[in-house]
């Protein structure tokens, strides 16, 4: 808290060495205030950072849960299929047992049928065997009758003979229809229901029966269980919401307060106070002028047209995670940028990188130790060690690329890859290429 002197009734006369005193008290009040306002920055970012962290398990949280009520949707229509089907099941067994009935029934006719010709196949025994007879006594007569009964007795011994087959047929027909009868009362006994003993075909049929009662009494419960799933679901849903919400809110106030230490950093650097990141933007504006004076003379001694550098057809390149791009100036990047590039890094040691990205955060070269050849399936080590030809676009990286001022300070963190992340400032100076703004110059230090 600042403490102002007391007013005196006769204040003495200023000395010389007042205003000087006075000066560089004043100074140091503001490179305080500018070193304390750094810490506040450094937090805000590191909050920033935690609510970024938070934002993307809630955006995660959201897929799951919207995933979720997909699955259960998906399980909801599955279990209405089981029910319509058990219905469906149910009333087939219904129409089966009604149909083994009348089965039964039929059966139950077809034996009566038989037992009717099976009487009268016992008739025709009975009466074969009285024309055997009544044939036996013609052929006795004849006999008696000597030479006249001759003809009468081989008619009767044809009748003999003929009522012999015929008791023999008869008795064959009703010892099939008794086998047959045999069976069909054994079949019958199975088509017909009994309370306590079931025959086998019926026993069958009620554990279908039974089964299908099982099937529609879990699916019942089930259908209740993914009901109060779909319910908490729903809930646990908006609940989701609502937070991802509040994160929201919270994420942008971080993001005013980190934008607010920002502009009040550069603020006290502009009005010509030697802050403690004077240096660092001194170093960042001259290295962005000496990319644009390369690049202007490359365009004048025509080593690349004014459509190739400022080409924004970025070519994906095959096989490459993090997606890697090329572009008409890519080559000459290699070619120039690191004569400029890699001496900052010795300027400090809290220097971390020294880039030029086209206005679209394009990086065609980066510094050298993080110019390695990418690794095959190895996105974590790719993501540190191959940081060239990649497009940094977001908010620090789009920011920086197109700044138009004289500086833009801002902190962030860098994201290292594997869930490792670096708390980094970071100042940009604008690339001006024959009056044109190609991008900026990036210069990141450590705290």
């Amino acid at each position: 808290m600042f403490r102002w002197p007391k007013a005196s009734a006769a204040p003495a006369a200023p000395t010389p060495e007042a205003p000087a005193r006075e000066g560089g008290a004043g100074l140091e009040i503001v490179r305080r205030l500018a070193r304390s306002v750094s810490h506040v920055g450094k937090d805000a970012a590191e909050v920033r950072g935690a609510l970024e962290d938070t934002q993307r398990v809630m955006q995660s949280q959201v897929q799951a849960m919207q995933a979720l009520a997909e699955q259960l949707q998906q399980i909801s229509q599955a279990q209405a299929a089981i029910t319509t089907a058990t219905a469906a099941s149910d009333a087939a067994v219904h129409k089966a047992r009604a149909a083994l009935s009348q089965v039964g029934g039929e059966v139950g006719d077809m034996a009566a049928t038989l037992a009717q010709v099976s009487g009268a196949a016992a008739e025709i025994t009975k009466i074969s065997l009285q024309t055997r007879l009544v044939a036996f006594n013609a052929a006795v007569e004849a006999k008696h009758a000597g030479e006249a009964g001759r003809g009468f007795a081989v008619v009767a011994e044809a009748v003999k003979a003929l009522a012999g087959q015929v008791e023999s047929s008869s008795k064959a027909i009703v010892g099939a229809i008794a086998t047959l009868q045999t069976r069909i009362d054994h079949f019958i006994d199975e088509l017909s229901e009994h309370g306590e003993r079931p025959s086998q075909i019926h026993a069958a049929f009620n554990g279908v029966a039974s089964d299908v009662a099982r099937i529609a009494s879990s699916a019942e419960q089930s259908g209740r269980q993914v009901q109060l799933l779909n319910e908490r679901a729903s809930e646990l849903g908006r609940e989701v919401q609502q937070a991802n919400h509040g994160l929201k809110i919270a994420f942008d106030g971080s993001d005013r307060f980190l934008r607010m230490s920002e502009d009040l950093i550069e603020q006290i650097a502009e009005s010509g106070v030697e802050v403690d990141d004077a240096p660092f933007i001194r170093a960042a504006q001259a290295a962005a002028g000496e990319i644009a004076d390369l690049l202007e003379r490359a365009l004048r001694d025509g080593s690349l047209s004014a459509a190739d550098l400022f080409d924004e057809n970025y070519r994906p390149i095959d096989g490459t995670q993090p997606q890697q791009h090329l572009t008409r100036f890519s080559a000459l990047a290699d070619r120039l940028f690191p004569a400029v590039q890699e001496p900052v890094l010795g300027f400090s040691d809290k220097v971390v990188y020294c880039i030029a990205a086209d206005r679209n955060g394009y990086v065609a070269t980066h510094n050298r130790k993080y110019c390695q050849p990418q690794r095959p399936g190895d996105v974590l080590w790719n993501t540190a060690n191959s940081r060239y030809r990649r497009i940094f676009n977001d908010r620090t990286g789009l920011a920086s690329a197109r700044n138009t001022r004289p500086f833009l300070l801002q902190t962030y963190r860098r994201d290292m890859g594997g869930g490792r992340y670096v708390l980094l400032k970071e100042v940009a100076a604008p690339i001006v290429v024959g009056g044109r703004h190609w991008g900026g110059l990036r210069l990141a230090f450590g705290f």
